[in-house]
């Protein structure tokens, strides 16, 4: 029962100060981040696609104040997409964002997050690649949905994601399989009431499944956002049974994580994304990462007792 406590202090300012100061903190944020700069992950997206992996990248940070810093996280966008298109990387590497770091949750936060994704999307679209549009909790998904179908007026590559636990997600699936869209399925990171969400993990796995079916048996583009080796089996035999070739679904695992079934993976001939992550606004994203697993937690608290 420890992840709703965790997740509760991701949002803590208190809970962050004392994490950042802890002498282990480093050594495992290293394990989940990436870099915090674009010169540390690009060798990281070139090293990545040198083993046959593909790549989505995520400028982390979250839970912005201004309108300013939602330009920021634009701009960071940006020039990232430049320096994939100087390297000739744009086919191995897509984008996630979080539209509450375009502005969604400020003052008229729907216009100002579409404003600021789309010449992400278009910068995109321009070196062969994509977005994703991240899920973040549920206050906030009717907005995503609705900017991810404007969106995909003009580039239908355009991808989404969605969470296993949420009651509303198997239709969620429907429509979005029914209307050839790139959706990510993930069980979901964010402490949510019981009024909306799943809250046993077996009914979460169960969830999973039923939705995975949905996908494949639909005309989009399923992404399997799992570590778990019997949903990925499950995922596999569900591609298989709906007539899926290998190029036409894709698994997705967090970097740092599993690396070995990753390779293993992609040298099966699945496309096998990593999902990475980079920047200095770590906190919230490590959280979330220390509470989906408790073998995370295990591992920072052994770090800080070995370097204290």
């Amino acid at each position: 029962m420890l992840g709703p406590v965790i997740l509760a202090a991701s949002r803590s300012d208190k809970m962050r100060r004392l994490v950042s100061a802890a002498p282990g903190t480093k050594q495992v944020v290293a394990r989940f981040i990436a870099g915090e700069t674009v010169d540390d992950v690009v060798p990281i997206v070139s090293e990545l696609s040198g083993r046959g992996l593909e790549v989505t990248l995520d400028v982390v940070g979250e839970d912005i104040t201004t309108v300013e810093q939602s330009y920021a996280a634009r701009d960071a966008y940006l020039e990232l997409i430049g320096r994939l298109k100087e390297l000739g990387l744009g086919a191995r590497a897509e984008m996630s964002v979080k539209l509450s770091m375009f502005g969604q949750s400020l003052e008229n936060g729907h216009e100002l997050a579409l404003a600021n994704v789309r010449p992400v999307v278009a910068a995109a679209a321009e070196i062969g690649t994509t977005v994703t549009l991240d899920a973040e909790d549920h206050t906030t998904l009717d907005s995503m949905f609705a900017i991810h179908e404007e969106l995909r007026k003009d580039f239908p590559q355009t991808g989404c994601v969605i969470q296993a636990y949420l009651f509303r997600t198997e239709d969620d699936a429907r429509r979005l399989a029914a209307n050839g869209s790139r959706v990510r399925i993930v069980k979901g990171a964010y402490k949510e009431p019981a009024s909306v969400a799943l809250q046993d993990k077996a009914e979460i796995d169960k969830a999973y499944v039923r939705i995975m079916k949905i996908l494949m048996d639909g005309t989009g583009y399923p992404m399997i956002g799992s570590h778990d080796p019997r949903l990925i089996s499950i995922g596999q035999e569900l591609a298989r049974r709906a007539g899926r070739k290998l190029d036409e679904y894709e698994f997705q695992m967090l970097y740092g994580i599993r690396s070995e079934e990753q390779n293993r993976l992609a040298a099966e001939g699945h496309r096998m994304r990593v999902y990475t992550a980079y920047g200095t606004d770590w906190y919230g994203y490590f959280m979330r990462r220390l509470a989906e697993k408790p073998a995370n937690l295990l591992f920072f608290v052994r770090s800080i007792l070995t370097k204290g």
